[in-house]
């Protein structure tokens, strides 16, 4: 990178846009908690859902990485991408809010659950479709040679105010439940995924609109690209399709077990919302510690050394699982504490892998391929899990004659598979030659 470029990341634009990016992330995330995990596992019990069924809303998010495809063909047709950007984020989190209003409808079970499963697809449409506009856009604002350091940094940042808002939101919650008014609690809830959707935006509009001068602040619509050009060197990559290969084994390994564990800890292992939260917040104070080392040597050795690295604590952390009954619940712990460390590095490393073997000029079409595949591997792996959970529950928590709650087979079939994950991107991907850009 030349001198020029260099002194343009120094620019006072360049690092208030950085800054914006950071508080967007934030916020995001915020409204990302109020529609995850226990939170949502507790509204979708309300409203009546089964076990079953909620692991498999709470994986529709995997299946939503498909929305990713459509951004192949839309992103040459945007004009604007930050205003583009800006109005479907602002529309989803919308939708988000909108689950919270479902419980108040005066309707029949079955209408309630279609409008569950429609408000998270299409919520999830909106921030997928724009997805890897706003990663490729915010980040071009970025040294290429600290991507990783600054995403580290960034990710402290969310989970450091996560964990305030995690426990303040959970206790709120909990309150409103032991004075037997959950339903003030939906409605508290809704209102601050609206507050939080207003500083997003504002966020949002204040990162800078991307300049066309060098290729890492080309705007993703800035030039057309043909389709048959972009599969040829997205698809038609044998680097590129290992790393497809790698985000389906991931994304199988953890849509097995993930969206299953919120109604297991508050219904088998019985903790209340706000054990949960506190017991998250332990998990993420290990993920802020360890994110930015993990930054810092994803950007020494490489993005693929940083997953595999990730992958051996995320194998850690569903042995615990496979071991945690209600007679030892708070092994728990241990679970959330190696998971959660395990995302400091997966997250940001599975997002940047792409550049290590995809040019940037087709890193949205790129990343919207790869990430639908294997969103679309995961979710049709969480629909198995659902049938083998109830499966097991219908069976008096057995299976082969051995007593067993279903959460601990998913975490054993979920760490089996994250081990050959390893074994695959020690032995293939990081064997590739990495592209410098």
């Amino acid at each position: 990178m030349n001198s020029n470029n260099k002194e343009a990341f120094s620019s006072t634009d360049y690092r208030r846009s950085r800054k914006a990016y950071v508080m967007e992330s934030a916020f995001e995330y915020f409204i990302t908690l109020l529609v995850a995990d226990s939170f949502l596992a507790k509204l979708l019990s309300s409203i009546g859902l089964s076990d079953a069924l909620i692991g498999v809303v709470s994986s529709l998010i995997s299946l939503a990485f498909l929305f990713q495809l459509v951004a192949i063909f839309v992103v040459q047709r945007v004009v604007n991408v930050k205003r583009f950007v800006v109005f479907f984020h602002a529309i989803s989190h919308l939708i988000f809010m909108a689950l919270y209003f479902i419980p108040f409808m005066p309707w029949a079970l079955p209408y309630k659950e279609v409008l569950v499963f429609v408000c998270i697809l299409a919520a999830y449409f909106g921030k997928y479709l724009v997805n890897s506009m706003l990663y490729k856009w915010a980040n071009s604002f970025v040294d290429p040679d600290h991507r990783a350091t600054f995403s580290a940094g960034k990710e402290v940042i969310s989970l450091a105010s996560g964990i305030v808002m995690t426990l303040v939101l959970g206790q709120i919650m909990d309150a409103f439940e032991a004075s037997d008014n959950l339903s003030g609690g939906f409605i508290f809830a809704a209102i601050a995924i609206l507050i939080f959707n207003a500083c997003d935006v504002i966020s949002l509009l204040s990162i800078k609109k991307n300049s066309h001068t060098t290729p890492e602040t080309q705007d993703p619509a800035a030039e057309k690209i043909p389709l048959g050009e972009v599969m040829k060197n997205t698809l038609g990559n044998k680097s590129f399709r290992s790393v497809i290969i790698l985000t389906v084994l991931w994304d199988v390994a953890r849509y097995t077990t993930i969206g299953f564990l919120g109604t297991y800890r508050i219904q088998e292992l019985a903790f209340t919302l706000g054990t949960v939260q506190i017991i998250n917040i332990a998990g993420n104070l290990g993920r802020i510690i360890f994110s930015r080392p993990f930054g810092v040597y994803s950007d020494k050795r490489s993005f693929a050394k940083g997953m595999e690295l990730a992958m051996i604590l995320c194998a850690i952390a569903f042995a615990f699982n496979v071991i945690t009954t209600p007679a030892t619940r708070w092994l728990v712990i241990g679970y959330s504490i190696f998971f959660n460390i395990a995302m400091a590095g997966s997250n940001q490393n599975m997002l940047s892998i792409t550049y290590s073997y995809v040019d940037s000029k087709y890193f949205v079409q790129a990343s919207a391929i790869k990430n639908s595949i294997g969103g679309l591997c995961g979710f049709g792996a969480s629909l198995l899990a659902s049938k083998l959970l109830s499966y097991i529950q219908e069976n008096n928590n057995t299976i082969f004659g051995i007593k067993v709650y279903g959460q601990q087979v998913l975490a054993l079939i979920s760490l089996v598979i994250v081990v050959i994950a390893i074994i695959y991107t020690h032995f293939v991907i990081g064997k590739q030659k990495v592209m410098k850009q």
